[in-house]
């Protein structure tokens, strides 16, 4: 593969991720084969080194999508990030999509249970401030006051568990993009290069 067909390929894979950050690939790659056909190597030769376009793009958009979460951390990003790193194997699939996927479904366990709880207690507030005006709909063993600080807690008990739930989720995401530089490493094999 020449140095315009392998450049072609490249371009292709890496549909996708911002115009800037592809074009700025290209050029190092273009340098690259440049910088190479100086040293007196074939194009041929270059392009057998760097390996298949696909699963170089493949670990490029990786690279480029986990930065990219790591700077601007929102729920997008981290998606982005995992399904860019799924395209490093079937290693990934298994061990970030699941992953991933089960940390979404605590998450949004605890939010439901944060508006459930805020809910239950905007229920019981009314149920107690109309249970004078209409007791054959709202029958109350409860003694009102009691009632109504017992809501108001529950609402303030509601919200602070929402609040908590959006701290939560920030910590889990930046470990979770920790997880994905660490097994994008793994699957590339940097981190064995490392210990070698």
């Amino acid at each position: 593969m020449n140095k315009k067909e392998f450049l072609d390929n490249l371009s292709k894979y890496l549909r996708g991720i911002p115009g800037e950050d592809e074009q700025d690939i290209i050029s190092d790659f273009e340098e690259h084969f440049e910088m190479g056909k100086n040293e007196g190597r074939t194009e041929e030769d270059l392009s057998k080194s760097l390996g298949d376009p696909k699963a170089l793009a493949n670990q490029l958009k990786a690279n480029i999508m986990v930065a990219k979460a790591e700077k601007e951390t929102t729920a997008v990003n981290i998606t982005r990030a995992v399904f860019a790193s799924l395209g490093l194997g079937f290693f990934n699939l298994i061990f970030v999509l699941g992953p991933f996927i089960g940390i979404l479904g605590i998450l949004a366990g605890l939010f439901a249970a944060a508006v459930g709880i805020t809910a239950g207690g905007i229920t019981g507030l009314l149920g107690t401030i109309f249970s004078p005006l209409f007791p054959e709909y709202f029958n109350m063993i409860v003694n009102p006051a009691v009632g109504i600080f017992a809501s108001i807690g529950a609402i303030c008990f509601g919200i602070l568990f929402f609040i908590g739930g959006i701290y939560l989720t920030r910590g889990f995401f930046r470990l979770f993009i920790k997880y994905i530089k660490f097994n994008a490493r793994i699957v590339t094999g940097k981190e064995r290069k490392n210990e070698v």
